[in-house]
Formats: structure tokens, sequence, C-alpha cells
């Protein structure tokens, strides 16, 4: 039966991935108003309600509405490409999966966000003093963020090896 299933078990993590993702967006638009900036760390972290109705870094944000419907029908794709690359992994591919369903996790997060509400909701700022600011994000961004980085981290560890690495 496992071997049936791949890696399929993983999908618990994505399904966390979009709890926590929901609930946390959730939780700042009912209590931020639209750029509210509260200050964590001062000169460096802070929580605040933003919008993004493009894909990273805004890309695209300023269209007439289009884009949303396109990254929209993208992230269905890749969750579907997501969902059968798990199926097909192999048993020893552990750190693999876990890559993929944050990923797919993050990546079902926002497509919620872009198809109910027609935009992404983004809460988390970054910033250096009041000079330079990284685009706010989520729960979401972060899962793919450090989904791709251990895709990356596993693809170098394979390619020196030649072969897979078993976890």
């Amino acid at each position: 039966m496992t071997s049936r299933l791949g890696k399929l078990t993983w999908l618990w993590l994505s399904i966390l991935v979009v709890v926590l993702d929901q609930a946390t967006k959730h939780y700042f638009e009912a209590n931020f108003s639209l750029y509210q900036k509260v200050d964590v760390i001062p000169d460096y972290f802070a929580w605040t309600l933003a919008y993004n109705t493009g894909a990273a870094f805004s890309f695209l944000a300023d269209h007439s509405g289009w884009q949303r419907w396109l990254f929209a029908l993208i992230a269905m794709g890749v969750s579907v490409v997501l969902v059968v690359w798990l199926k097909r992994l192999k048993p020893g591919e552990t750190c693999l999966a876990v890559a993929l369903a944050l990923v797919l996790g993050g990546a079902l997060g926002n497509l919620y966000d872009r198809v109910m509400l027609g935009h992404v909701v983004d809460f988390i700022l970054v910033h250096w003093q009041n000079r330079w600011y990284f685009p706010a994000f989520n729960i979401a961004d972060s899962a793919i963020t450090i989904g791709a980085v251990m895709l990356a981290l596993d693809m170098f560890r394979s390619s020196k090896t030649g072969e897979t690495v078993n976890d």
C-alpha cells in the first residue's frame, strides 16, 4: 500500500500549511486595517496588512485583473504536478516529499486567496529601519520558499553523488 501511494501521506503537511496560512490571514484581516504597521522588533520586523493582486514581489499587480486568473491557473497546474510527483516518489525520498508538500501547501493557500478574494493577503514585513523594505509576505509564501530551498539542496546533493540521496 505504501509503495502504491508513494509519499502522498505527506499531504498532511500541505494541509497544515493551508490551515495555518488561512488562520493567520483571517486573524490579520479581522484585527488590522490595510497597511497598518505594528512593530514587533523595531527597525527590523513588523506585522502589517497588505493585499497583493500580482505574483511574487507584486509582479503584474498594476494590471486590470486578468492576472488573477492566470496565476490561479498556474497554481492549479503546479499543484497537480506536485501531487503526481509526490505519488511517484520512492520510499527513501522523504526530504524531497517534505519540500514538495511545503510548496504545494503554500501554492494552495495563496490560490484560495486569489480565487476567493481576488488578491493574496500578506502580513509579515521585514525591513531595515525606514530605509529598506522587503515586500510583505505570508505563511504560504514562507512555505513555498522553504520548500524551494529544500528542492534546490536536494537537487545539488543528488547531482554531486550522481544518484538520489536516500533519507
